[in-house]
């Protein structure tokens, strides 16, 4: 099952440093909202809860797993093309000697656009200033007409804010 590793975690491997209690994942397989595909793990006495998005739900869904004694892995599961591709372009970066594929700071940015929370602009700016910030931007800039429009009103803003190198 293609995956990638968002959240706090993506920020971290991105230069970006925040708490976290989880591990959040991002796929656009929609067989992970089955019960039966955890079957395996359930089994195993693993936790696993599925939770289905509904029809105006802009996500699939979320399945979270939980291990005694280890922090909750959120599998957040896309439906929408654009976060497809965000899997597809992830790369793999050794976490604790382990290859992941994790999602590109552009595309990590795209992800807290479209979630537009208050924790998630604060994600934006910190990767702004951790990252080659022409870059981010112009890659942002050529990806976000993808998004709803409160998401690009919310790039607008923030871009504004981060001052002369980020404004279009």
């Amino acid at each position: 099952m293609p995956f990638a590793v968002i959240g706090a975690a993506a920020l971290a491997v991105h230069g970006v440093s925040r708490s976290t209690h989880d591990l959040d994942l991002l796929t656009t397989a929609p067989e992970c909202l089955d019960r039966e595909f955890w079957a395996p793990l359930a089994s195993a006495g693993i936790d696993v809860s599925v939770e289905r998005g509904d029809a105006d739900d802009p996500l699939g869904g979320v399945v979270r797993v939980r291990v005694a004694g280890a922090p909750p892995v959120d599998l957040v599961v896309g439906k929408s093309p654009w976060q497809s591709g965000i899997v597809a372009r992830a790369r793999e970066v050794p976490i604790e000697g382990v290859p992941v594929p994790v999602t590109a700071p552009a595309d990590l940015v795209l992800l807290k656009l479209y979630a537009g929370g208050p924790q998630d602009a604060w994600d934006i700016e910190q990767l702004l200033l951790a990252a080659d910030c022409e870059v981010l931007v112009r890659d942002v800039d050529a990806a976000v007409q993808q998004l709803p429009p409160g998401s690009r009103e919310l790039w607008a803003r923030i871009r504004d804010r981060a001052g002369p190198g980020t404004r279009a």
